[in-house]
């Protein structure tokens, strides 16, 4: 959620989207709060810089913050004037920001009065060293006198949001803690008391990201360059361990093994990519144990894997109401646009909203099939309208009678409770209208069909040769897509003149060859050596099963079509849960004799005594959306998380590098209720299908950047 005093912002942090108060009226504010002797005579400024303003806009709008005391919010990087406020810095452990702060506060006349700084993620003792040189910002420096309050309370208070409301993380609540301090309190300077452990950003109630939004170029692309891929993964993995910071989670750390042909093949840096970024973790791992309350024994469990470990899930249409939205709507994230009436009888105005966990209709239909979504937003309307006497006369269902005074009375009061909810309801049925009809006018039901057979080993080259030749209408993005989900089953189809002559075939331009070559890069090694003889031609299919890449799900009853597909982290968690998952391919990190697999730089990086246990904790669960009959509403999440605590098993954490699809997300919400443990899915991002493939193209088009396009 981006900081916002209304539900109708981006959710890009942009600091232009938030509404200030001027500082003329800020000042104007003070001066006669501090006459009246008002209570609110202490304000208070927030600065942050770059990423940690990205990390609260999604967890908050700014009326949570402005709510909690906090008057101003302002860019550390950014030219201010001296204000008499007490401020207080969420930032970024970086010397560049550090040296801003302290030439905010240094001198004579430092631009605020006080100043309590907190750190997203570990400050390194040089930095402390340099803080603690400057003799004059010391004594304006206001910190915890005792660092296991802050500890205690961040831990309780995170607990309580995620039963109320998981994807609002501490950061909305984290001013609650700060304005209760003391600005004569005691200043300790030990890393933990500055610290938040907050560099993460929250995209869901079971989901987040570390924002590398450039990780497949950095680590996919230049194989020749590996510091880039190195930088990258050093931030990736610091990210990462401020999750089990601020969780006060010790987890299992399980990763996907680096394998080769044969032990003459080298290993590249891409196949040690889930390795190096384990080591990375479990280093940030064992620093964390200085933290109070931190367990010594692991509570919980980690899998690392790669986009390698599934080609086709960025690309196969997904036919969830959630994954469609963002497929076929041109959202700009989770932020929709459309037109409502204007109050004036004027054109129609555009009104933007936001798509999130705090509608509860998006709460429950999200993760439904589009056709299940649509029924039910239309049994929901008819039961709303039948039940809600405003409605019913609002679209005529009653009887030409005469109404009573108390029936008008009652109809008065229906009325603002009928506009705001017949709203989010026509909202609903309205993208699911335009969904629909944007599936029947591109065909995308037999497309699905045929992506669908192809997975399943149903379908082979000659129906993909024949689907071309007779729907020529199909777009040149969905023929990419199909193409590059072939390229996935049958890499050997594509080589040499053969690619060439199934992209002549589709009419697609030479630049989408480059998406549909760059699979070959997120090939496992295993895979990528496979060769086939032959020339180009219809007669792939004699064994087409042997292609399948997925196999049929006994245990699964899908109600609707399409619905076969699921991601390969579906299966890797169920083997996680039930203790079935190969220690040889997805070895522990925290065994005390590991089994490395690549070279032996590899098994250099792993420093690290296996942790003992000197507690329990009780694990809350993540809200999961109820039914509901009422025609509008879903059942309230607080009403049942509650008593879901101890029934759940350890947590599973899941973290693709390379960027992470919606199907994967809706995966980890439904094991979540199938093993009975929470399964939470972290990645470098999470990427719809344009942008899954316009990251694709860039692997080997040096001369562009991902900063370059926007996306």
């Amino acid at each position: 959620m981006s900081f916002s005093d209304s539900d109708s912002s981006s959710g890009t942090g942009d600091y232009k989207n938030f509404r200030q108060i001027s500082r003329e009226r800020l000042l104007y504010e003070m001066l006669r709060s501090a006459k009246m002797k008002d209570s609110k005579s202490t304000w208070k400024v927030l600065i942050m810089d770059k990423v940690t303003v990205k990390i609260m806009s999604y967890s908050c709008k700014m009326a949570d913050i402005t709510s909690e005391g906090v008057s101003l919010v302002e860019d550390i990087n950014r030219r201010r004037q001296p204000l008499p406020l007490i401020a207080i810095y969420f930032i970024q452990p970086t010397e560049k920001n550090v040296s801003m702060f302290l030439t905010n506060m240094a001198g004579r006349t430092p631009l605020y009065k006080k100043a309590f700084v907190y750190f997203s993620s570990p400050i390194s003792r040089e930095l402390v060293a340099h803080i603690k040189k400057d003799s004059t910002v010391l004594p304006r420096i206001g910190a915890l006198s005792e660092v296991s309050f802050l500890s205690f309370r961040l831990v309780i208070v995170f607990e309580a949001i995620c039963v109320v409301q998981t994807s609002h993380i501490v950061c909305c609540f984290i001013f609650l803690l700060i304005i209760e301090l003391s600005v004569d309190a005691e200043l300790f300077f030990l890393g933990w008391h500055m610290q938040m452990n907050l560099e993460y950003f929250a995209i869901d109630s079971q989901g987040f990201i570390t924002d590398n939004g450039k990780a497949l170029e950095d680590l996919f692309g230049d194989e020749e360059s590996t510091r880039k891929g190195d930088a990258c993964l050093n931030v990736m993995a610091t990210r990462i361990a401020t999750v089990f910071a601020s969780l006060r989670e010790f987890p299992f750390v399980r990763y996907r093994a680096a394998k080769s042909l044969d032990p003459t093949t080298m290993t590249t840096f891409r196949d040690l990519i889930p390795t190096k970024l384990a080591a990375g973790i479990w280093n940030c791992l064992v620093k964390c144990k200085s933290i109070p309350n931190f367990p010594q024994k692991e509570t919980c469990e980690l899998l690392i894997l790669d986009r390698s470990i599934d080609q086709i899930a960025p690309v196969i249409h997904e036919w969830t109401y959630d994954a469609m939205c963002h497929d076929l709507l041109n959202m700009e994230g989770n932020k929709y646009v459309h037109e409502v009436p204007s109050k004036a009888g004027g054109p129609p105005e555009k009104k933007e909203v936001l798509l999130e966990e705090h509608d509860p209709i998006w709460l429950e239909l999200r993760h439904a099939h589009i056709a299940d979504a649509s029924e039910r937003l239309h049994e929901k309307m008819t039961n709303f309208v039948s039940k809600n006497k405003a409605a019913q006369l609002q679209h005529g269902s009653r009887d030409g009678g005469e109404l009573s005074t108390r029936e008008l009375q009652k109809m008065v009061q229906a009325l603002p409770q009928y506009s705001e909810q017949i709203d989010k309801l026509s909202l609903h049925v309205e993208i699911a209208g335009k969904i629909n009809r944007i599936i029947r006018d591109q065909g995308l039901k037999e497309l699905g069909q045929l992506e669908q057979d192809l997975v399943f080993g149903d379908a082979g080259m000659k129906d993909v040769i024949k689907f071309f030749t007779t729907k020529e209408e199909l777009s040149h993005e969905n023929k990419l897509r199909l193409l590059m989900i072939l390229a996935a089953i049958y890499p050997e189809k594509f080589d040499g003149e053969k690619g060439l002559n199934l992209m002549k075939l589709a009419k697609l331009p030479p630049d989408d060859m480059n998406a549909v070559n760059n699979m070959r890069l997120l090939v496992p090694p295993s895979d990528s050596k496979k060769s086939s003889a032959g020339a180009f031609s219809l007669k792939f299919d004699i064994h087409k099963k042997k292609h399948a890449t997925r196999k049929e799900r006994s245990d699964e009853q899908e109600t609707w079509q399409l619905s076969r597909f699921y991601p390969i982290i579906e299966e890797l968690v169920e083997k996680l849960s039930n203790g079935e998952l190969s220690k040889d391919d997805y070895p522990c990190m925290n065994d005390p004799s590991p089994t490395f697999h690549g070279t032996s730089q590899a098994a250099s990086i792993h420093e690290a005594p296996v942790a003992h246990s000197m507690r329990s904790r009780r694990k809350p669960t993540w809200a999961r959306p109820r039914d509901s009959d009422d025609g509008y509403s879903s059942d309230s999440v607080l009403r049942h998380a509650s008593s879901d605590f101890k029934k759940m098993g350890k947590r599973i954490f899941v973290f693709i590098v390379g960027g992470a699809t919606r199907s994967e997300l809706r995966a980890c919400h439904k094991l979540t209720g199938k093993l009975n443990r929470e399964v939470v899915l972290g990645s470098t991002s999470l990427d719809d299908p344009p942008q899954f493939i316009t990251k694709l193209k860039l692997l080997t088009a040096n001369e562009l950047s991902l900063d370059d396009l926007q996306i």
